[in-house]
């Protein structure tokens, strides 16, 4: 059998890094790609293929597919993990950091499907699994940008997954609830610097403090966790259109669905005050 291939972004710590290490182990030839290379020495010294590549830089994109088409011969896994919380009041965030936003969650995960697309349908087969979040379902104060990328994964990845069905190309969306990794930390303290001196800041230390409540033991999940459900939906002959993984996901997601708004938004208020 033809060994299958994976690549992963965002593969310098959290999520991507035990995703990359676990295809491995699941027998993928795997590539992890980030910004900053020497981040994914460990990844390196495990027997993963790591190159830099930014998912902002188009040239990088394209020259990173290229590189795996030209030593692999083949694509079977495309992880689109890379991303960011970028969190503030929509008054105070600055638009071009809200651009950037959109071109790291969204726009990086859509070129790089776009540049993946043409080898999986020629090869008949194929995963795209998109890291989306509970974020890209229900919403949090002061997250109305981050919140805003998620919800457009989730659109983009559902019409995908009819679009590239007929040409044997499975989409997966992966919805993470609250999981350890330095995502939380950066989105933190994002939230504390853009809000510090505005009309924000008493509730922007409120939706901080709920944060990192949230990111305790008892209330989350390990990035394995997550990237074993990712390793199931690359592996499984029939993959689910959508995984909520980690604590208490599963419950935040099935309120969302069965509460009306108000309802749902006077739980969201009680919890961030």
């Amino acid at each position: 059998m033809t060994t299958r291939v994976a690549l992963v972004t965002g593969g310098s710590s959290g999520i991507g890094e035990q995703t990359a290490l676990q295809l491995r182990d699941a027998g993928f030839t795997t590539y992890a790609v980030a910004r900053r290379v020497e981040r994914m020495e460990t990844l390196a010294t495990a027997g993963v293929t790591t190159f830099a590549m930014d998912v902002t830089d188009d040239a990088s994109m394209v020259a990173g597919i290229e590189r795996i088409i030209a030593e692999q011969g083949r694509l079977d896994v495309l992880v689109n993990n890379a991303g960011y919380g970028s969190y503030g009041s929509v008054e105070d965030v600055p638009i071009d950091e809200a651009r950037r936003q959109f071109e790291v969650n969204v726009f990086g995960l859509a070129r790089l499907t776009q540049l993946v697309t043409p080898h999986m349908r020629t090869q008949g087969s194929g995963r795209i699994i998109n890291v989306s979040s509970i974020g890209g379902k229900f919403y949090e104060p002061l997250g109305a940008w981050y919140h805003a990328t998620k919800f457009a994964v989730e659109g983009f990845s559902d019409s995908l997954r009819l679009e590239l069905a007929p040409y044997g190309i499975r989409v997966v969306i992966i919805e993470p609830g609250p999981i350890r990794t330095e995502w939380n930390t950066i989105s933190r303290e994002s939230l504390v610097d853009v809000s510090r001196g505005t009309a924000y800041e008493d509730q922007a230390e409120k939706v901080r403090a709920r944060m990192e409540k949230a990111d305790q033991p008892m209330t989350s999940s390990g990035p394995d966790t997550v990237a074993k459900k990712i390793v199931k939906a690359a592996t499984t002959g029939r993959p689910k259109p959508r995984y909520p993984v980690g604590r208490g996901a599963g419950t935040i997601m099935g309120a969302r669905r069965v509460l009306p708004d108000r309802a749902f938004d006077a739980i969201i208020t009680q919890l961030y005050s």
